[in-house]
């Protein structure tokens, strides 16, 4: 998930409450306590949760100028980077050695381009110079999408019953659609995309903010490029939630389930690569096609195409690292 920071030196209340309204992450002020009157959010000052030269340091980069020390910088904390002229070979080489960054920003163009850079962007943007309508713009791009992913299309080759077992269901904070869901894997290397439910069916009413995502153990996708396993998630967490063109939306979670159900053990291959995923056996579980529409478990058949992801394997607290690992 991308960080928004707001700066609104000098102080107006009427930024400090587009920010809190758009979802900032954190304000940069020079009085704490104003900013807390209004909500609840992380304020950077020198009395505030976080602290300038101790928790935050600050660089202007011109040419190489600067790129030792933020480098060294952010082995200690956030590091707000301001590239002077925007430009981008800064970023990507701070943002390929360190996943502290923050870049300066004022506008939505530069905000876009640093929310891409190297594909998985910077940590956080700062918008300075905002406006009202600037913050409302930018917290609702930072909001909205968490970028692209590449989904690649599996056959499957075997369904079969494993017996009874713990699923979970994750409940979202946000409403679904047809073609949407989160990806789940019995293995990091290969995950499948599960569908929200959001289809009618005769025995229960959709839930679109909910997806019955498998067995506790299989691993999901969440921001920053790492996993979890499904039985960690609890409320306040954050998923990453996909839809068929692999678009990626951030949605935090906002309950739990874990219930003991019969459950399928559901086989899948792309070229050489082998995923596998442990779902309930239930007509309201269904994988995502390859054109987008939904299949039920209970209809799945060999030879049926589904959409998933394929991911580096070996995870450390859910962080790819390169290792000789085996998943089967």
């Amino acid at each position: 998930m991308k960080e928004f920071w707001v700066d609104i030196r000098p102080w107006k209340k009427e930024l400090a409450t587009a920010a809190i309204e758009s979802g900032a992450d954190v304000i940069v002020t020079e009085n704490a306590a104003k900013v807390k009157a209004l909500g609840r959010v992380k304020v950077v000052s020198d009395d505030g949760d976080l602290r300038w030269g101790t928790d935050v340091g600050e660089v202007v980069i011109t040419g190489t100028d600067g790129m030792e020390e933020a480098g060294a910088m952010a082995k200690k904390g956030y590091v707000v980077v301001e590239t002077g002229d925007w430009r981008i070979i800064p970023l990507e080489n701070l943002v390929a050695s360190s996943d502290r960054i923050i870049a300066v920003v004022r506008s939505e163009e530069e905000a876009e381009l640093a929310m891409t850079v190297l594909e998985k962007g910077v940590r956080g943007i700062l918008l300075k110079d905002p406006t009202p309508s600037l913050i409302r713009k930018i917290g609702t791009r930072v909001r909205a999408g968490a970028g692209k992913t590449e989904l690649v299309t599996f056959t499957i080759t075997g369904i079969r019953p494993v017996g009874m077992g713990d699923r979970v269901c994750v409940d979202t904070c946000s409403m679904m659609r047809e073609g949407e869901g989160i990806l789940v894997g019995n293995t990091s290397s290969a995950l499948l995309l599960v569908q929200a439910e959001t289809l009618e069916n005769p025995y229960v009413s959709p839930r679109p903010f909910r997806v019955n995502a498998g067995a506790v153990h299989a691993y999901t996708l969440v921001p920053g490029e790492k996993t979890a396993y499904l039985s960690d998630l609890s409320a306040g967490d954050h998923v990453l939630v996909v839809d068929h063109a692999g678009t990626l939306n951030d949605a935090g979670v906002g309950r739990v389930k874990i219930e003991r159900r019969p459950l399928l053990l559901v086989e899948a291959e792309a070229d050489d690569a082998k995923a596998s995923l442990v779902l309930q056996n239930a007509e309201t579980v269904r994988l995502v096609g390859e054109d987008g529409v939904p299949i039920s478990v209970v209809a799945l058949a060999p030879g049926d195409r589904v959409l998933g992801r394929l991911l580096q394997a070996g995870r450390h607290f859910g962080i790819a690292v390169k290792e000789s690992i085996i998943e089967k």
